[in-house]
Parts: C-alpha cells; sequence; structure tokens
C-alpha cells in the first residue's frame, strides 16, 4: 500500500466529478463487498465511470449527477481489470431524485435498479442504510473508497480508500451559499489534505458499517472538505423509490 503524492492539477467545475482517492491506501481485496463501479456514457457519448454500492439485491445507490445512458454496474471488484468472479449487470431502470439540481448538485442521490439480482457471496454484498434520525456528528472519523483517477492521471486498478473526518457544517456553507446541512455532508480536515476529487462520484461514506453519504462534489479542487449527500435526510423517498423500481 502506498500513499498517493500529489492532487491533480486541472480545476473542474462544481457539477462534473466528485472525487479520486487523495492520499489514500489500496483495500484489503474485498473487505467493501458493497462497491459498485458504474459505466455510462455521457450526454455528448463521452465514457464515464462512477462509484456506487449495493443497497438491495438489485439496487444501487449512487450520484444523481452520474446519470447517463447504456449503464452497467461491476460488483465483487477488487482490482477492476480483473473479471474473475465479478457480476458485469445492466441497469434496468433509474431514479434520480425529482427535485435534484444539476447546478448546485442539491439532493444528488440516484437509485439504479439492475437487469436481475446479484448473486450474494463473499464478494457482494448490500450495506446497511442510516435510520431517518440518525445523524453523523462532527468529528466521527469514516471511509470512502473507490477506483477513481490518481494524480498522474491514471485509473487505479485496485480499489483505493481513505479515512475522512466529518466537518461542522459551517466550513462548507462558509465556502459555499448553495451548502444544506440539512441534507449534505460536510466531509474532510483540511489540515489533513485527504480527500476526494475527481472520478468516485457516488460512493459512500461509511461510518461504522452504515453509508452515510454520498460522494457530491469538491468546493476546493486542492484541499478538503468535500460536499456529500447526507442519506438520512432521503431515507423516506428511498423506501418510496425502491418500491416503485420493484414494480417495474
Amino acid at each position: 500500500m502506498f500513499l498517493l503524492l500529489v492532487f491533480l492539477v486541472a480545476v473542474l467545475p462544481v457539477n462534473t466529478e466528485g472525487g479520486k482517492i487523495i492520499w489514500g491506501t489500496e483495500s484489503k481485496p474485498h473487505s467493501r463487498p458493497y462497491m459498485a463501479y458504474i459505466n455510462f456514457y455521457d450526454s455528448k457519448l463521452v465514457p464515464r465511470s462512477c462509484g456506487g454500492f449495493l443497497v438491495g439485491e438489485d439496487i444501487v445507490m449512487t450520484a444523481a449527477h452520474c446519470y447517463g445512458s447504456r449503464m452497467i454496474v461491476t460488483l465483487g471488484a477488487h482490482n477492476i481489470q480483473e473479471r474473475k468472479n465479478t457480476q458485469v449487470i445492466r441497469v434496468r431502470k433509474y431514479k434520480r431524485h425529482e427535485d435534484f439540481n444539476s447546478e448546485t448538485l442539491v439532493n444528488d442521490i440516484m437509485l439504479l435498479k439492475l437487469v436481475r439480482k446479484a448473486q450474494l457471496n463473499s464478494a457482494v454484498k448490500s450495506i446497511a442504510l442510516p435510520k431517518s434520525h440518525d445523524w453523523v456528528k462532527p468529528g466521527q472519523v469514516c471511509t470512502v473508497a473507490g477506483w477513481g483517477i490518481l494524480p498522474n492521471c491514471t485509473s487505479p486498478n485496485a480499489l483505493q480508500e481513505v479515512k475522512q473526518e466529518v466537518q461542522n457544517g459551517q466550513k462548507c456553507s462558509s465556502m459555499s451559499e448553495n451548502y444544506d446541512n440539512s441534507i449534505q455532508l460536510c466531509v474532510g480536515n483540511p489540515n489533513v489534505r485527504k480527500s476526494t476529487s475527481e472520478g468516485d462520484s457516488g460512493g459512500p461514506l461509511v461510518c461504522d458499517g452504515v453509508a452515510q453519504g454520498i460522494v457530491s462534489y469538491r468546493l476546493c479542487p486542492y484541499t478538503p472538505p468535500r460536499v456529500f449527500t447526507r442519506i438520512s435526510s432521503f431515507i423516506p423517498w428511498i423506501q418510496k423509490t425502491v418500491k416503485l423500481l420493484q414494480q417495474i
């Protein structure tokens, strides 16, 4: 496991990318069996990828801005180039939050219904979601993982992860008038400089084994904190949407 060395120099708009793992380490193989790798084409038919996570046998959660055409989900991967024991499943239907704003990335949450159920095993498992009243406290240390672009502009084959400290919402609201602490999380200590940037959008912020946040966007290209969707605020929407998708 090696430390990642430098920040990606390119400055990206807020509404395009959520993150790569900066100064993180390689995950232990299949230690995060809920992780999903999502391939799709954007509106200009450019191939893109995002992170996501399995929350039901045929339901994957990700960021709403990760929407595209011909969406395919890979489950059970560690080295994304190795297809052995992975499950590659097409997306049958998707549902973005009705109030998702592509400019401000408010309500940045989406559910994907797969064409078939995943086969659950040691490498593929769903992750628990919080209850509506759960509130992640500032100072809590959680983990983010993903296959996002590395600082040398190459994609890592192996899943990377990094620990992140939840911040007081005032840190993000002072940097952006669009930040809403009731539905978003402010994550990443600017003094530690471990964070997400380009490529890991849609991946989960995991706190004590529960998916509490979704990688959404960055406020500053080089230093944390970053903004995550606060999952606990969307539990009623998630429950309603899962029922709707299961009827399809």
